[in-house]
């Protein structure tokens, strides 16, 4: 990777020699293609995949690599490209997803812009949607073949930062109070005795974190001094903000911990401030924290573990009034996106450092973190986490939203009953408090599953449960909250008719307008222009369709598909 400064001192020595010269594995100078706005989107996107399978590098837009002399060489970029469009092609366009960073520098030459993409390592092979890629092999970019392909899945640890060796004893980087810090959380999570109660060097062997006699950077990070810390992770920091609005802060803390000793600091000034609940039920009362602590715990460890640690940004906690945030450098890594997260293959950036996690209990290698962490806040009655891929960041996002009690209740009743219920049934039934039915491609879609999936879901908790109950047929097919399921888990004051859509209401309207609109010799409706009408989705519009055609002979169809309108002949 270069850096502004560096790229800044390289074109100075385009006066005695062309870029091309300059070039290496690790960074390229490229044209930028004034005639086609796509063939120069189609460039960025290639050189993105050709650096991020070749170990990542710089890629400069704006020179000609054939030209010597700033003047001649330096072209610049057209002041209307925008950056943004730019990083988003690249993400749209890319498989797995790549996030490049770009920055901008100003040059006196040509349209005194340049444009400067960094291009982190990943977990390649990457390729275009279609399949295609290419690699950096010195200072080309060359197609990436099959058996290239099979030599990065091979070699795709000396992509893993955290695995690599850092010199010096491993026993005089390693602190004490952050060895038994990590112990006490393992123990916590009933990791085995026989693996805790080895010596210091010997549990880091145990854990995989020493090769060669030498510390890796992941053993530095859960256990290392400040001072190795500072050295092998120069870019790693921690910060909370306690925010009074959305630009000031009333409070803040950084730390270069070792990771157990950073979870337990920022769990303790976030816990300072997480308002309780408390819920009587029978002869006991139980305090509820607003944010669960097993959530916080989770998403924390997520940040830790899945940070990149050679991009310059902290480990961000920021506690609103309404809200708590946290941030870790680095977008989510190969593939996984929030509209797949729940359901998707897990794939760690650090591999080290999670094989060393999972091997103390305090992540899990089959993902299950993640759906942990929704349960925490869905059996509450809670709104789910946000998570948002920022390209440079991921961002998790938990919602100050109030307990609620028959939610709280239900799920517990529930579960004394046997019935354990999913992250799958918790969201459905959470749709279905704010929503009067569900039908399949809604339940895929909250759920993340594929429809087959999410309609064996729906019909588990219809037919075997006994939440749900049934209406429509085929592509109208809907579900709907049963009458005691409902009234278990409604608050005080909600009526069974606010659930459920007034039908009735809704056809007179449509056969009002439609009669109307013929009376004036206007054209029909269509599927999307009722949607607009009723705030009916389009499959409950088809459904109220059809029942009409059979009700009302004076509502007729023309056309098929989007194109069909509806009459009153």
């Amino acid at each position: 990777m270069r850096y502004l400064g560096d790229i800044r001192t390289i074109l100075d020595d385009l006066e005695r020699q062309p870029a091309d010269a300059l070039e290496d594995q690790d960074l390229d100078f490229k044209e930028w293609n004034t005639r086609s706005m796509a063939d120069a989107v189609s460039l960025v996107v290639e050189m993105a995949i050709c650096m991020a399978n070749g170990g990542g590098g710089t890629v400069v837009f704006g020179v000609d690599d054939k030209a010597v002399g700033r003047r001649s060489a330096i072209l610049g970029v057209p002041p209307e490209v925008d950056v943004n469009r730019l990083k988003k092609a690249v993400y749209d366009l890319t498989d797995p997803k790549l996030t490049p960073v770009f920055e901008e520098t100003s040059v006196p030459e040509g349209t005194g812009r340049l444009l400067i993409m960094q291009v982190y390592p990943g977990l390649p092979p990457y390729t275009d949607t279609s399949g295609r890629g290419k690699i950096r092999v010195g200072k080309d970019c060359q197609p990436l073949t099959g058996t290239l392909r099979r030599r990065i899945m091979v070699e795709t640890g000396e992509t893993d930062f955290t695995a690599v060796e850092v010199r010096g004893r491993p026993e005089s980087l390693i602190s004490s109070a952050a060895m038994e810090r990590l112990r006490e959380a393992a123990r916590r999570e009933n990791a085995p005795d026989d693996l805790l109660s080895k010596t210091d060097q010997d549990l880091l062997a145990a854990l995989g974190l020493v090769h060669n006699g030498q510390l890796l950077r992941a053993g530095v990070l859960l256990a290392g001094t400040e001072a190795a810390i500072q050295e092998h992770f120069p870019r790693y920091v921690w910060t909370h903000l306690r925010m009074s609005g959305d630009i000031n802060y009333s409070g803040r803390a950084d730390g270069r911990d070792a990771l157990p000793v950073a979870l337990e600091r920022i769990l303790d000034r976030v816990m300072a401030d997480n308002p309780i609940t408390t819920v009587p039920q029978g002869f006991f009362h139980f305090e509820i924290r607003t944010y669960p602590e097993l959530a916080l715990r989770e998403a924390l460890l997520n940040a830790f573990s899945h940070a990149d640690y050679r991009i310059a940004g902290p480990i961000m906690v920021k506690q609103f009034p309404t809200r708590l945030e946290i941030s870790n450098p680095g977008g989510l890594p190969g593939g996984i996106t929030p509209e797949n997260i729940l359901r998707h293959e897990p794939v760690s950036r650090n591999p080290a450092l999670v094989d060393a996690l999972t091997r103390l209990r305090l992540v899990n290698r089959s993902n299950l973190g993640i759906r942990r962490m929704f349960q925490a806040l869905l059996i509450e009655g809670k709104e789910p986490p946000l998570i948002l891929d920022e390209g440079e960041a991921v961002r998790v996002i938990f919602r100050a939203s109030d307990l609620s009690v028959p939610f709280r209740t239900f799920v517990a009743e529930e579960a004394d009953a046997g019935r354990i219920l999913s992250v799958e049934y918790l969201l459905i039934l959470q749709y279905l408090l704010r929503h009067p039915e569900i039908d399949t491609p809604a339940a895929a879609n909250i759920t993340q599953q594929n429809e087959r999936e999410a309609r064996e879901t729906l019909s588990a908790m219809e037919m075997d449960l006994g939440y749900l109950e049934r209406g429509g047929a085929g592509r109208g097919t809907y579900w709907a909250l049963r009458h005691d399921p409902h009234r278990r888990l409604s608050a005080p004051g909600d009526s069974d008719r606010d659930r459920r859509i007034d039908w009735e209401a809704a056809k007179t309207r449509v056969l009002s307008v439609l009669k109307q609109r013929a009376e004036r010799g206007e054209e029909g409706l269509s599927n999307k222009e009722i949607r607009q009408l009723t705030h009916f989705n389009r499959n409950q519009v088809t459904r109220m369709l059809h029942e009409l055609g059979k009700e009302v002979p004076q509502v007729h169809a023309s056309g098929h598909g989007a194109g069909a309108r509806y009459y009153w002949l």
